[in-house]
């Protein structure tokens, strides 16, 4: 117990009473009364000591006597309530006045408190520990408040979202650190600054208004709005894009604020934009290959005619030559008809042989270049390939599917002819069951090692299948069962396949559908 004018140096846990009379006896009082309950018993015994003492000890509670000389307790209470360094601290009032005026006088000051003089021992315990009660879970709740808030202005600093507190009119009553940075206004610029205005700034741009409406709505209706994509403005003048939501704060019913968190979505719209670059970049390769693969078409096409062409113009050639031979024989000449058969049949000659140097030039212009042969890793070929039949899976509202080992061994093919193969099968898939009711099973690519010389590509589609007659005719040219194809493609695919010295095979699937399958010669 500490019975002096001066507080102890050092400063502990124990709570700390004041005790502030003027009367000797009625201090001695006191001390007896709450010694050994645990505290740190401090007196004094004038108002100026009292408040040097409350200055340093910085006690739990006062005592405080009312009548002394000099400076009286109510004075004393009125100096410690409007100090914030000791404002916090609980005074009860001791005094022989027992009037209410004295008593109402004294709370009005700041006590909690009156005890009358002369007091009972039971009672300053009773109220003493009552009051020190209710000074700790205050001081308990005060120091919540606080770790909340420090938790609150943490977490809002260190959030990447903007946001801004708004009152009844959209001025701004808070602002984080992020709102302050996207839009390059210091915090002390934004506080009590009316949101829209600041955005309009001095431009007074009415088309923004159709972007920060939804603010206007929230503090008048009291409507929640969320928007996806708006433009906000920077203290320079410039736009960038954002995403918010305004969420009103309401108070009896009535809109009486409002909440925004908005985010900076520039980064995300280039990544779309470049997605959408990459997209149309795919889209221009898909039709680069689909032209590539028409003019490979074109080129089996003219060979094919020049081929079955070229052979009746050399029977006409010969015939020509025949002609003129058993004219020759003949022993009545009529000298005009004989030269102008002569001749006709010289020029027949001339022209077929001419027509047949042309079509040897086309069958020389689309002969196929050697293979472009190298060794390939089939899991990229096939997710290669899956890429470019993407927007045909979209636009048939079908999925491709591949189950592809991550173990399997390069493959020497060329590339590109095996990605039109490919491609060329998954197309058909999907075609075979864009009106089916297996539609959503997708089409499978699976890939294995069929034995140590070549890796197997399988394409699975659940379609209408095939005709009863696909066996003989599936891989002849211009045999198709469909209305607007040209019976090429299966064709081409089947040179391709074999030109890399594998095999494109099919056979029916069990529950509907058909599997087609090329090997690949392992590198």
């Amino acid at each position: 117990m500490y019975v002096a004018d001066t507080p102890p140096e050092t400063v502990d846990d124990v709570e700390r009473i004041l005790l502030v009379d003027d009367n000797p006896t009625n201090l001695q009082v006191l001390l007896q009364t709450l010694s050994g309950r645990g505290y740190k018993l401090l007196i004094a015994k004038n108002g100026e000591s009292a408040l040097r003492i409350a200055h340093k000890a910085k006690p739990a509670l006062v005592l405080l006597d009312i009548m002394m000389p000099g400076m009286d307790g109510y004075e004393v209470c009125r100096q410690l309530k409007e100090d914030p360094d000791t404002s916090n601290i609980t005074v009860i009032f001791l005094s022989a006045l027992d009037d209410t005026k004295d008593k109402v006088r004294g709370l009005e000051t700041g006590a909690v408190d009156f005890i009358s003089k002369p007091f009972q021992a039971e009672e300053v315990i009773a109220r003493v520990e009552t009051q020190l009660k209710i000074h700790r879970l205050e001081q308990a709740l005060s120091a919540r408040n606080r770790q909340l808030e420090a938790d609150k202005a943490r977490i809002l600093e260190s959030m990447n979202e903007g946001i801004f507190g708004l009152d009844s009119r959209g001025h701004i009553t808070f602002a984080n650190a992020a709102a302050s940075i996207m839009t390059g206004w210091p915090m002390d610029s934004l506080i009590n600054r009316s949101l829209i205005e600041l955005m309009f700034d001095e431009a007074g741009d009415e088309a923004r208004s159709q972007h920060l409406a939804p603010i206007q709505v929230a503090l008048n209706k009291g409507v929640s709005k969320r928007v996806d994509d708006a433009l906000f403005w920077h203290k320079e003048g410039s736009s960038f894009p954002v995403s918010y939501s305004c969420t009103p704060i309401m108070e009896e019913g009535q809109p009486n604020g409002a909440v925004v968190v908005f985010t900076d979505i520039t980064s995300k719209k280039r990544g779309q934009a470049a997605l959408q670059k990459a997209l149309d970049e795919l889209e221009t390769q898909k039709e680069k290959l689909t032209h590539v693969s028409r003019l490979s078409i074109m080129g089996e096409m003219a060979a094919g005619f020049a081929h079955e062409v070229n052979q009746p113009l050399t029977a006409i050639s010969n015939y020509a030559q025949v002609a003129k031979r058993m004219m020759a024989r003949l022993e009545h000449k009529d000298d005009e008809i004989y030269d102008s058969l002569y001749e006709a049949m010289d020029k027949i000659n001339i022209q077929a042989r001419r027509a047949g140097e042309i079509i040897a030039r086309i069958r020389s212009f689309v002969k196929k270049p050697d293979h472009v042969l190298g060794c390939v890793d089939p899991i990229k070929l096939i997710s290669d390939t899956v890429k470019l039949a993407e927007v045909d899976a979209r636009n048939n509202s079908m999925e491709i599917h591949t189950e592809v080992p991550e173990d399997l061994p390069e493959v020497k093919v060329d590339p590109v002819q095996i990605q039109q193969v490919a491609l060329n099968l998954i197309r058909n898939g999907m075609e075979a069951m864009r009106d089916q009711a297996t539609r959503d099973i997708g089409v499978w690519v699976k890939a294995e090692q069929a034995d140590d010389q070549f890796v197997r590509v399988s394409v699975i589609d659940r379609g209408y299948g095939l005709a009863d007659d696909a066996e003989e005719k599936l891989f002849t040219p211009f045999y198709t069962t469909k209305s607007d194809g040209m019976g090429i493609g299966l064709t081409v695919c089947h040179s391709i396949i074999q030109s890399h010295g594998g095999r494109l095979t099919f056979h029916r699937h069990s529950d509907g559908g058909t599997i087609f399958e090329f090997t690949m010669p392992i590198a």
